[in-house]
């Protein structure tokens, strides 16, 4: 897990990249890396989880790897992540990535080369832009601000290349069960799930999980509790009202007999972080920055006892999570098509906010719904078995509570579906708090941002107000919306 930064050209300068790591330290505040060679610099920011995952350089000599984030395809134990990824491209050159089970940006200079990759999903950043003739790249934006006037945020299952530009890469999916029946399908479901949880918690980085008190986070901790008794529970409310939340949190700690820490969300909490919510996340969109402060609340909380936990996060676009965004649609193929896309955009949804609000504060983060196996799994499971018909009602995501039921309390196993930030009661506080600074009389003044992207509310006005401070208008870019339908 690791910062990575670097520049491309002749003017390439060492003190340039320990500048642009300073802007990513709360990637990886534990080491620093920087290497040199004939017009390159690159450097890595690392946190210390485990060996496997901690380093993010490998090489002494062409081809270097950079990595941030981790893969867990079979190997020996004593090849970290890393070096694992340098080995494979070795022998493969860049169709190896076609074929790595992770969730991982990378960074490889080879002799005449720079290669810059984002597995499929996509939850790890990675951007890039030019000035002058140099090529900079770097784990988030604000590392590049100071060096190029423009950014590009390199698409997920997508290779930039200095020689070749941008394109898209072959994903080769992980041999998953068959299915013909939908309890077939949950009990392959359950197979999967169990073997990817086991996997990302089997260097032993991970002590602790995100516990929302849904049926994503929910299924998380029951499954991971198989595999270590003494993991942590992280959950949130706002103080000034109990979050509907946090009593089902507070059941599924119990039920597992799992410690659990909570923290209280003040008013103040929310003021105070505000403008490095946006500065965080690179974008002013509200329903990411809503879905951040929880976030950052809870790896806050987290960082006090560990720096890698379990997250839920993913359930929702791949087995029918959104099926109420989805009851518009009549024609049953198109209701597939839109489901599908909901993984494409994902980034743009969830991962973003997940991404920034743990990175925020040096916890990694390993989402095991995001596993290969499981994607490819999800693929294959039609939305008429995620959202399933029985006694003559629809019920979302079917599919995960019935392959999960027995581990889980009644309650939990039965409850719909509820916006991290609406059930924990961030939304709600933030409405209130951000209607003192703007109103609909600033909105009607003010529809539009510089570069012409309509804003949805007055909030949305003041957080881009707030992005302003932090990032040219240029960088506007960084902003995109949730919209499966388009």
């Amino acid at each position: 897990m690791s910062a990575i930064a670097g520049i491309v050209g002749r003017e390439a300068e060492p003190k340039d990249i320990g500048a642009m790591l300073n802007e990513l330290r709360h990637r990886g505040p534990d080491n620093s890396v920087v290497r040199s060679l004939d017009g390159i610099v690159v450097g890595c920011a690392e946190l210390n989880t485990s060996y496997q995952a901690t380093f993010g350089f490998s090489g002494e000599r062409a081809p270097f790897v950079l990595l941030d984030g981790g893969v867990f395809n079979e190997r020996p134990y004593d090849l970290t992540n890393v070096t694992y990824v340098r080995e494979r491209y070795e022998q493969h050159g860049a169709d190896c990535f076609s074929t790595l089970d992770g969730s991982y940006a990378c960074v490889v200079v080879d002799e005449d080369e720079v290669l810059l990759v984002r597995d499929p999903v996509g939850a790890r950043p990675l951007v890039y832009g030019t000035c002058n003739g140099q090529f900079y790249f770097a784990s988030e934006a604000k590392a590049l601000v100071d060096f190029v006037p423009e950014v590009c945020e390199l698409p997920p299952g997508h290779i930039y290349s200095t020689k070749h530009g941008l394109r898209a890469f072959a994903i080769q999916r992980p041999q998953v069960p068959d299915f013909e029946t939908p309890l077939e399908a949950a009990r392959a479901l359950r197979e999967v799930m169990i073997e990817a949880v086991e996997k990302q918690m089997a260097d032993g980085a991970v002590e602790g999980i995100a516990l929302s008190g849904g049926l994503d986070s929910s299924i998380i901790a029951a499954v991971a509790k198989q595999f270590n008794v003494k993991l942590k529970m992280f959950s949130t409310t706002i103080k000034r009202y109990p979050s509907q939340d946090l009593g089902y949190a507070k059941l599924m700690a119990n039920y597992l007999g799992l410690e659990q820490h909570i923290y209280q969300i003040t008013d103040q909490d929310i003021e105070r972080i505000l403008p490095e919510a946006v500065r965080y996340l690179e974008s002013f969109d509200e329903d990411c920055i809503s879905g951040f402060v929880a976030n950052y609340y809870s790896s806050r909380l987290a960082a006090q006892h560990t720096n890698c936990v379990l997250v839920g996060e993913g359930a929702d676009e791949l087995f029918g999570g959104y099926f109420r965004e989805l009851q518009a649609i009549d024609d049953p193929q198109q209701k597939e098509e839109v489901g599908r896309k909901l993984v494409a955009i994902a980034y743009n949804t969830a991962l973003r906010r997940l991404d920034r609000g743990w990175m925020s504060n040096s916890v990694d983060y390993r989402a095991p719904f995001l596993d290969g196996g499981v994607v490819a799994l999800s693929e294959k499971i039609p939305l008429s078995m995620k959202v399933y018909a029985q006694d003559g009602e629809q019920i979302e995501k079917w599919i995960l509570r019935e392959a999960f039921r027995d581990m889980l309390p009644r309650e939990i196993a039965k409850r719909p579906k509820l916006r991290f930030a609406r059930g924990s009661g961030v939304d709600d506080l933030m409405d209130q708090i951000v209607a003192s600074k703007v109103g609909i009389g600033d909105l009607q003044r003010t529809p539009r941002t510089s570069q012409g992207l309509a804003f949805n509310s007055p909030k949305e006005l003041y957080y881009y107000r707030l992005f302003r401070k932090h990032f040219p208008a240029s960088y506007e870019c960084l902003t995109c919306r949730w919209d499966p339908f388009k």
